[in-house]
C-alpha cells in the first residue's frame, strides 16, 4: 500500500499542521522555499484579506494564507481525487474559513470574482489571487496560460490588490494584464513567481 504524500504548513497559527498531497502526476506541490518567499513578499498584506487559489490542488497556498492571517480562502480544483484531498485539508485546518469550488477554474473563478464584487460585506476587503496553472506539457493543456491571463485581464473588482502566477521558469510573462502590471519575478529552479499589481 502506498504511503500518503504529505507536506506541512510552514508558518503562522497552524504551523506544522500536516496537509495531505494529491498524486504528483496530477498536481505539483509548491516548494516550501517558494512558498516562504511568497509569504515574505506579502508580509502584512495578507492580514484580513480574501485569498483565492485558482488551481487548488491540495490547497497548500490558500491554507498557508489562512494560517498567516487571511480572513477567508477560496479554492477551485477540477480533478476529483485532488478535490477530495483539498476538502479534507480544509476540514482539518479551518472549514469555516474555506470555500471549495469543484470544476473548471476558467468558469468558476470569474463567477466567484463577480459574486465577491456584488457582496457589499466584502467590498472593502483586499483580494489576493494566486494562479498556479499545471505546466502545459500535458495533453489538452496548451492554452492554459493564455486562459489564465484572460482571467486576470477581465478582473473588474477594485479590491483585487495582487495577482501572483507560479509558472515554469523561462515562460515569457506579459508586462500588462488588463489593469495589472508586472512588477517582479523571482526564480526557484524550474518554477518562478511573477507578481502583478494595479
Amino acid at each position: 500500500m502506498k504511503s500518503k504524500v504529505v507536506s506541512k504548513i510552514i508558518g503562522g497559527k497552524y504551523k506544522n499542521r500536516v496537509l495531505e498531497l494529491p498524486s504528483l502526476e496530477v498536481t505539483r506541490s509548491s516548494k516550501s522555499i517558494l512558498k516562504e518567499s511568497f509569504f515574505n513578499v506579502l508580509q502584512f498584506d495578507i492580514m484580513d484579506s480574501l485569498f483565492i487559489e485558482a488551481f487548488g490542488g491540495s490547497g497548500a497556498i490558500g491554507l498557508e494564507a489562512l494560517s498567516r492571517g487571511a480572513e477567508h480562502s477560496y479554492f477551485c480544483e477540477i480533478n476529483k481525487n485532488s478535490f477530495k484531498i483539498l476538502q479534507r485539508n480544509c476540514d482539518t485546518i479551518s472549514p469555516s474559513n474555506c470555500t471549495t469550488l469543484f470544476g473548471d477554474t476558467f468558469e468558476k473563478i470569474p463567477n466567484l470574482l463577480d459574486q465577491l464584487e456584488q457582496q457589499k460585506s466584502v467590498q472593502d476587503k483586499e483580494i489576493i489571487l494566486y494562479l498556479d496553472p499545471p505546466f502545459d506539457i500535458r495533453e489538452g493543456m496548451t492554452d492554459i496560460y493564455e486562459n489564465s491571463f484572460e482571467i486576470v485581464k477581465n478582473i473588474t473588482n477594485k479590491n483585487v490588490v495582487l495577482v501572483t502566477f507560479e509558472h515554469m521558469t523561462g515562460l515569457e510573462m506579459p508586462e500588462k494584464l488588463g489593469r495589472f502590471e508586472r512588477y517582479k519575478t523571482k526564480k526557484f529552479g524550474k518554477s518562478s513567481l511573477t507578481y502583478y499589481r494595479v
